[in-house]
């Protein structure tokens, strides 16, 4: 498949002016393909020649200006457009298009709790060319406008209202100017909640299925909606700029979200049908507001071409946290962003394929579509988050209104956006940006505390790195009236780098860097506060301030200053008296995923493996009065995932419920039967009646994930096929059979396919595309083999066998942290 180059881009936009697309799918004729007419209405400014690109299962017939086009143009996804004279043109395409399994294009699913089918579209970043022929680049913004034919059952969802027009046919209204990759349908029997706020229609829709879920959770939806729908008009001058806001759950979807301007499609984990944590709520309710904030950042004012992915991604994250803050219920979101978000920006930016913010080399929409990582969504946000601390959030949303002002309805660059948030303040925010945005790596601080004639201490932060700071620093006294507690003395802002060393007065017991985590920087600590946070961690008092500790410890065991061992005592000694969500949840993620089963040596698992399940055990008991069910619901998964025997958790799902709670839903089910089966205490017997219990597409998933994981040789070898040598496994069905395939438990067992998943890798992410390369190199990747050759089968396969480029950057990123488990086991 051939890419469309930077340089293509800019050569095309200079040459045509797209007015219109007038779009006919005909969604009705069968289970493997559907008709795609499309209508172009253009203007070339000068003679010249130029393509369309289309990935047709068939192109029946091509016209430019009423003359035919010989379909066997076709080359790759182009259709040449030769001898364009300057002045107007209509193309018109008919073609049939393929429906797709892996959540690119049209992805069609059928739900196997009652047999009713749905399909949506997931048209980034150059899917497009599997719905409709078009000038696919985001700055030749057009108007759309989009009949469907469906089958008579079926409600159309679009980026404008749809009216049904009978027999089938719906049409919807056509949108303002929007670029090629944000148009959006979604058609199906859907279960739809419909509701106005400030005249303007909102809906939420799903799968029939999971229709009572989404109504027990619907005004909740709603209600974070209509909030952060406000709270953006406060802040925000321009309207919301399209006709409706509809939000739909639609089942097999990639990413969390994507910000169709008018229907924003979710992935439908997020219609809860099994119990949630109140983190799991904020972190729907963050999307939400995300999604919401890209209706102007991203769709009412568009990137110019893909190096500029990060003022979308960035702008939306930061909004989405911020907004969440001020306009709901859910008051400390940056506690979650800093325990779970923000490190994935600092894992990225510490790998070989790190890159800046706003990168300058992206060259091609395939180096582009590498760039959706923790760089461009956590580092951004943190980024923009230190923008704001040292800017002034009124300078910044004066800027942020110039723009939209400027470019509404437009592209516009990293220097439009700069020069609009210079003209609102006296800063230099063009200096600022360099240092920020076009610069790779994480700063390190650290602190130097001196003595004083007088006996005071003064602080002097070394910098490992070039970046300006404005930091908090918090100063901690323990608390005279509380064994083992801390109290705020003070919280002092400084620059960095520092003009002179700052006055903190009597020695703290504890002198904390980015207090607020305002910056984004690794902190480190004085020998002092070290021992400070090794006894009393859980005495802080502010869970934020608590989220910058953990993240340290985390950092230092990365990188081999702390051993995974002490981070492990830490934890069983302070998570138990922890009481935010967010904080209990990432660092028990942390822990197990990677301290007991990368960082610690294979013997030390088991007794690790014990001291996790000792330290959930004190959170199942300290939660019996049924006062906190998200901290036990918290505990209980992680008890399951760190069982080593099967007595305990057989007789849970044997009895239906956890002693004192919680009953077992569907999802505690399929969890207890899945460590069951790495243990290899059940059969297929017992998965096929636990499915035909829960026959849902998330059943399918559970099982499919409990059978990869059973420790026999005829099983992995099933799942082996199914995976890469069979193309029928969905992009969910391929990510669940591939996340029950490797255990640390079970290495033996598989150790003869270590060597083979390089080669498979490579032809399945070949033949598949990217969204199943991306499960490949992420959930398929045997990331328990924490072992050199398993890191030189990966370098060899980098280095000789040509990996399709979406799955050269999953496996330089996996192979990276291979060797950086190495390096924290030999340190």
């Amino acid at each position: 498949m051939s890419v469309l180059t930077r340089d293509e881009a800019q050569s095309r936009a200079e040459l045509l002016d797209v007015h219109r697309y007038t779009i006919d799918l005909d969604l009705t004729t069968g289970d493997e393909t559907f008709d795609s007419r499309t209508v172009i209405r253009f203007t070339a400014r000068s003679d010249g020649d130029t393509f369309v690109e289309m990935k047709p299962a068939e192109l029946r017939a091509v016209t430019l200006d009423g003359q035919p086009l010989d379909p066997g143009a076709l080359d790759q996804d182009r259709l040449p457009l030769k001898n364009l004279t300057a002045g107007e043109h209509e193309l018109r395409v008919d073609a049939t298009m393929r429906y797709s399994r892996t959540g690119e294009g049209m992805h069609r699913f059928t739900d196997p709790t009652d047999d009713e089918t749905y399909v949506y579209t997931q048209l980034f970043l150059d899917d497009i060319q599997r719905v409709f022929a078009a000038f696919d680049q985001p700055d030749l913004k057009a108007v759309f406008e989009l009949t469907v034919k469906a089958p008579d059952s079926w409600t159309v969802l679009a980026n404008g209202i749809t009216e049904h027009l009978g027999e089938g046919r719906w049409r919807a209204a056509a949108t303002p100017l929007i670029s090629t990759y944000l148009v959006a349908v979604a058609a199906g029997p859907w279960h739809s909640v419909r509701t106005e706020h400030r005249g303007l229609p909102f809906a939420i829709h799903c799968r029939r299925s999971l229709a009572p879920h989404l109504d027990a959770d619907a005004e909740e939806i709603l209600d974070i909606t209509r909030a952060c729908y406000d709270r953006y008009h406060e802040k925000f001058e321009e309207p919301y700029p399209f006709d409706s806001y509809d939000q739909a759950f639609v089942p097999e979807f990639n990413a969390g979200a994507m910000e169709n301007p008018g229907l924003v499609t979710f992935r439908d984990e997020f219609v809860y049908r099994s119990a949630v944590t109140d983190t799991e709520r904020q972190t729907r309710a963050m999307v939400i507001a995300h999604e919401m904030a890209h209706m102007w950042f991203g769709d009412l004012v568009t990137l110019r071409w893909w190096d500029d992915i990060w003022l979308n991604e960035s702008f939306a994250e930061y909004m989405g946290y911020q907004t969440l803050t001020e306009a709901t219920r859910f008051t400390d979101t940056w506690v979650d962003f800093g325990v779970a978000r923000k490190s994935w920006g600092y894992d990225a930016d510490q790998r070989p394929s790190t890159h800046p913010v706003a990168p300058e080399a992206v060259d091609d929409t395939a180096a582009a579509l590498l760039n959706f990582d923790g760089i461009s969504y956590a580092k951004g946000a943190s980024a923009l988050r230190q923008l704001v601390a040292w800017m002034g959030e009124k300078d910044f949303l004066a800027g942020i209104n110039i723009h939209f002002r400027r470019h509404r309805f437009g592209n516009a660059t990293l220097a439009d956006f700069i020069d609009s948030l210079a003209a609102a303040t006296e800063r230099d925010v063009h200096a600022w940006a360099d240092a920020w945005l076009r610069t790779t790596g994480v700063d390190t601080l650290t602190p130097v505390l001196a003595a004083a004639p007088d006996g005071t201490r003064t602080l002097t932060v070394e910098r490992d790195g070039s970046r300006p700071h404005r930091v908090c620093v918090g100063v901690y006294d323990r608390d005279l009236a509380d064994a083992g507690g801390l109290t705020l003395r003070e919280r002092i802002d400084i620059d960095i780098p520092q003009s002179a060393p700052q006055a903190v007065g009597k020695r703290p017991a504890l002198l904390l860097l980015n207090d607020r985590d305002l910056t984004y920087a690794k902190v480190r600590f004085d020998a002092e506060s070290a021992g400070t946070v090794r006894a009393d961690l859980a005495g802080l008092p502010d869970p934020l301030t608590r989220a910058v500790v953990w993240n340290a410890l985390r950092d230092a065991v990365r990188d081999g200053e702390l051993p995974p061992a002490d981070y492990l005592e830490t934890a069983r000694a302070h998570l138990p008296r922890e009481t935010d969500l967010a904080l209990v949840q990432g660092v028990l993620a942390f822990t197990t995923a990677h301290v007991v089963d990368r960082y610690l040596r294979p013997e030390d698992r088991p007794a690790a493996l014990a001291t996790v399940s000792a330290l959930c055990r004190d959170l199942i008991r300290r939660t019996e009065d049924g006062d906190n069910p998200g901290l036990r619901l918290i505990a209980v998964r992680h008890f399951v995932r760190a069982a080593a025997q099967p007595d305990t958790i057989a007789a849970w799902l044997a009895e239906g419920t956890v002693p004192g709670g919680p009953e077992l839903d569907p999802e505690l089910r399929w969890r207890i039967l899945s460590r069951l089966a790495v243990l290899g205490a059940t059969d297929e017997a017992q998965i096929a009646a636990e499915l035909a219990r829960d026959p849902s597409a998330s059943g399918q998933e559970g099982a499919a994930r409990c059978r990869a994981s059973l420790p026999d040789p005829e099983a992995k070898a099933r799942a082996w096929e199914a995976m890469f040598n069979g193309d029928e496994l969905s992009n969910y069905l391929f990510a669940a059979t591939a996340q029950g395939f490797w255990h640390p438990e079970q290495a033996d067992l598989v150790r003869e396919y270590v060597p083979r998943y390089y080669p498979d890798a490579v032809a399945v992410a070949a033949r598949r595309g990217p969204a199943i390369a991306g499960v490949v190199g992420r959930d398929a990747f045997p990331s328990h083999a924490v072992d050199a050759e398993n890191l030189g089968l990966g370098q060899a396969c980098l280095r000789d066998a040509g990996p399709v480029t979406s799955l050269r950057r999953r496996l330089t990123d996996e192979l990276d942290d291979l060797a950086r488990a190495l390096r924290v086991r030999e340190a």
